[in-house]
């Protein structure tokens, strides 16, 4: 399992759109061909892929065909069922990461209650089933905090404020009868991530963090390497270690997390796959992260990580992406396009990396 693939394997990706697009581009590079398996014929991931399986990610024949078709196979999203991924593994596919990853971050109280176990801490938790377990929690938790599904939402969705007791009844019903996860409101200064990845042996690759902004719950942009001390930076990558090594994770891996004023650091969440926050790493690093996971699943030596310029990411949502002339005129500008259709409003259509130092 933890042997190098040759140049000539093929990469399986479950998930057809940007991320698995730009996984398969740096497959490409490599000298690997990639295999998407994705419910949307002519996905942005499947058009520079050496072949799309249009299905659905449960359908039993598709996985089947994947896993005789890869030589590995990795996913763009965690939200792909996880009974998918334990096919694949069962049928002898090498998949990366592993069933126990995806589970983990597929369940918001499952994931706080694995970070706090590895001594990442989060802010404080209550699992939510009805009015009387939320008043519980906010009883415990105490107010403004925000109550959100345990399982999907990503983006801010799927997740509502209740900053007095007279929003709780709104806020449950928002979540529809599905299961929720109330959370302590983190009184933070300032949003960070960390980028790492981990082998099949255990090697351990960290990036430099990245400072975030977000806007109505989307990433608006990221700059990296952020203005950090060492402390901070050992911290962060202590953490990230503890949670690798925790999930005998293989692939890279994103972790969110929060500064507070006196220099702690919270976990905010996990994202087992490449992340939105290491765009930035195409362009200020010799190795970015999607190699990186490439890498890592097909069992070559993980590369660099260190930062050969200061950049900023830029997310271009919906109609943003319709300035491409002139962002493509900029000598500034690194224009990085998905290839998706339509530009629908909060829709990441793209994004652009600036160097700034």
């Amino acid at each position: 399992m933890t042997a190098a693939l040759p140049p000539g394997s093929t990469l399986g990706v479950l998930g057809g759109g940007q991320l698995g697009r730009m996984l398969a581009q740096a497959a490409a590079r490599l000298g690997f061909d990639t295999v998407i398996l994705d419910p949307q014929p002519n996905s942005p991931a499947g058009r520079v892929a050496r072949e799309q399986i249009v299905a659905a990610y449960d359908d039993a024949d598709a996985l089947d065909r994947l896993g005789a078709l890869a030589d590995a196979v990795t996913f763009e999203f965690e939200n792909v069922p996880a009974a998918s991924v334990e096919r694949l593994t069962r049928a002898g596919a090498r998949v990366a990461p592993g069933p126990r990853a995806l589970a983990v971050a597929q369940d918001r109280l499952e994931e706080k209650t694995f970070l706090n176990g590895v001594g990442a801490t989060t802010v404080a938790f209550a699992a939510v089933e009805d009015r009387v377990s939320l008043d519980e929690a906010i009883a415990r938790l105490g107010l403004p905090a925000v109550l959100k599904t345990r399982r999907e939402g990503y983006d801010g969705k799927g997740q509502v404020w209740i900053r007095e007791p007279a929003d709780a009844e709104t806020a449950l019903g928002a979540m529809a009868g599905r299961a929720a996860i109330l959370e302590a409101r983190a009184d933070f200064t300032r949003e960070l991530s960390i980028i790492c990845a981990r082998s099949w042996s255990g090697e351990i690759a960290v990036y430099p963090l990245g400072q975030n902004v977000h806007a109505n719950g989307v990433l608006a942009t990221t700059v990296a390497p952020a203005e950090i001390d060492a402390a901070t930076e050992a911290r962060a990558r202590k953490i990230a270690t503890a949670i690798l090594d925790g999930l005998d994770y293989v692939g890279v891996m994103g972790v969110e997390l929060f500064q507070l004023s006196d220099g702690t650091l919270l976990v905010n969440e996990i994202a087992p796959r490449v992340h939105n926050t290491g765009h930035w790493t195409q362009d200020g690093c010799l190795c970015d992260q999607f190699e990186q996971h490439v890498r890592a699943v097909m069992g070559w030596p993980l590369g660099p990580t260190e930062a050969r310029a200061k950049v900023e990411m830029t997310n271009l949502l919906g109609p943003a992406v319709q300035d491409w002339a002139t962002l493509a005129a900029d000598p500034g500008v690194r224009l990085h396009l998905y290839g998706k259709g339509e530009a629908r409003p909060g829709r990441k259509m793209g994004h652009l990396n600036r160097i700034i130092d």
